[in-house]
């Protein structure tokens, strides 16, 4: 959402298929028990619960694997609010309804672990250590900085030194079985087919990490271009430096590494659409549908690898709980994408988006949702002029003169910001594998393919796509559905607006076209004479 070429086989990669195929038919499945059994009693631990992807996770752990002990979330002070209160902040979410009205109880499981992933020992108390290491059972890392543009400095202390400090902690858990680590298919962007194997960076991560912590944030800042190379920006860049520092210092642990491609809203329940944020294409979709969002760089033909969040977590939940049973010493991954056995193009993903931004239309939009995709860098700088800045900057002095407070410049610098980090994104396209993914899934009893589904051939794209836009209108503006009829009519005045501006667009292209050529100043004039003779004949027809 980097040329410099590798060996794709090592002497990981050469185990890791093997053992993902015998697994698919071996014995160890039957003797495993279901996934839910084996969460029975058990205590997690996750990092990053406050997140998108965690909430889910968490929602999920408790809803489908009623078994389980605890589950402790490591959660940062933020906002004078200690870490109880923003447990119960978080668990007043939406997507704890269900589970709030069926089983109160169970949430009662969630307890806070006060600290901070930036922080020496995670800044965890010496007590919190030590309840860890002889209670927990499976950990989730998914706590990570996603924004693209964010500082090399800060981006490597949470993605590479955070990792660094759980893999300690973790070693020092005495009962642990699974540790899933989450990454992303992108990290290794810089190829454009990518197997389930770690591939090596062109630095290593100690050597970056030595950079990163000797010289100060503006000369880092300088250099970054030159140490992430031809790979988009910080987050890809950590994220590969993680894994390769994970494969050699994993040691013992029962490691496995999960990397989904974009991450988009859930499939299906408890909340179907559920999104919480303006991460990747979100934030694009939402301001397109409120109108004020209407060009962006993009080849449409190539493929658009999207993901639901809730197949990402039952993916992980599975994968801890296959590799508990798998008792390898190797590094199973798993690469969550739609790509390979359900593709869907940037064009059609835009074009089901903006159908049903009409069909569910979000309240007091500014403009009838409507845009241009183009590839050429030229056409969509010149249209951002006329359809993003120059709007912007005449509502901006209208509301200045009004004594208002004007803000849709600052949304359009947002707006920009976002684009130009997902257009590496929505102009190249990859090959993933996945493999694993589908030797991971004949493993499971007919149950747990259900309970627990990662197959991306049950989506539905234009099902999924309706309820992501229909997500994004109840989560992310908190508009109720009963809005919906009023709204309509509102996109209908919009739309008859929007075709008469059109017409006299092209009225007026015409004009200055046809001062300029005898031949179309005779179609003109022809088809001027038409239109009043027309519109004089109508009062008697």
């Amino acid at each position: 959402m980097v040329i410099q070429e590798f060996s794709t086989t090592n002497s990981s990669a050469s185990k890791i298929l093997p053992m993902a195929a015998i697994s698919a038919t071996g014995p160890v499945a039957a003797i495993q028990g279901s996934v839910a059994d084996f969460y029975s009693g058990k205590t997690v631990f996750i990092t990053g619960g406050t997140g998108f992807m965690g909430k889910v996770l968490l929602e999920k752990l408790l809803r489908s694997c009623p078994g389980v002990l605890n589950i402790y979330l490591l959660i940062r002070p933020k906002r004078g609010q200690n870490a109880q209160e923003r447990l119960q902040e978080l668990l007043c979410s939406p997507l704890f309804d269900p589970l709030r009205k069926e089983r109160p109880n169970d949430l009662s499981k969630v307890l806070p672990i006060e600290g901070d992933i930036t922080q020496p020992e995670l800044a965890i108390s010496p007590t919190d250590r030590l309840l860890l290491s002889r209670t927990v059972n499976v950990v989730f890392h998914s706590a990570a900085t996603v924004k693209f543009d964010e500082k090399l400095k800060l981006s490597v202390t949470i993605n590479m030194l955070g990792t660094q400090r759980l893999v300690e902690l973790c070693k020092r858990m005495s009962n642990l079985e699974a540790l899933v680590h989450v990454s992303t298919a992108y990290c290794n962007c810089d190829r454009m087919e990518v197997k389930e194997v770690i591939y090596p960076p062109p630095i290593g991560p100690d050597q970056v990490v030595s950079v990163v912590e000797a010289l100060d944030e503006d000369l880092v800042d300088s250099l970054t271009p030159k140490l992430i190379g031809n790979r988009p920006n910080t987050y890809t860049f950590t994220k590969a430096l993680a894994e390769c520092w994970l494969k050699d210092n994993k040691g013992d642990l029962p490691l496995v590494i999960v990397r989904p491609s974009i991450v988009l809203s859930s499939k299906d329940g408890p909340l179907k659409g559920w999104v919480d944020n303006w991460n990747g294409p979100t934030g694009i979709i939402a301001a397109a549908g409120k109108g004020f969002f209407r060009t962006m760089l993009c080849q449409k033909t190539k493929k658009a690898d999207l993901v639901p969040v809730d197949t990402v977590i039952n993916l992980m939940i599975v994968s801890a709980w296959r590799i508990a049973g798998a008792k390898t010493k190797e590094i199973p991954i798993y690469n969550c994408v739609t790509g390979q056995r359900k593709p869907i193009t940037w064009n059609d993903f835009i074009g089901i988006c903006f159908k049903y931004l009409r069909r569910h239309p979000l309240k007091e939009i500014m403009w009838y949702p409507d845009g241009s995709v183009t590839a050429s860098k030229a056409v969509n700088t010149v249209n951002r002029c006329f359809l993003h800045w120059i709007p912007a900057y005449i509502m901006d002095s209208l509301v200045w003169l009004s004594g208002g407070k004007p803000i849709m410049i600052k949304v359009q610098n947002k707006l920009s910001k976002a684009a130009d980090c997902l257009e590496y994104f929505t102009t190249q396209q990859w090959e993933f594998d996945d493999e694993n993914v589908r030797a991971l899934s004949q493993t499971l009893g007919e149950a747990d393919k259900n309970e627990f589904c990662f197959d991306v051939v049950t989506i539905d794209w234009e099902k999924y796509l309706e309820n992501y836009i229909l997500g994004i209108r109840r989560f992310i503006f908190k508009e109720d559905a009963s809005s919906i009829p009023k709204a309509r009519k509102q996109i209908s005045k919009l739309f008859m607006v929007y075709r008469v501006l059109q017409m006299v667009g092209v009225m007026i292209t015409w004009h200055f076209l046809a001062l300029r050529y005898a031949p179309l100043r005779r179609l003109w004039s022809n088809a001027l004479r038409l239109l009043l003779r027309l519109a004089t004949m109508l009062p008697f027809m």
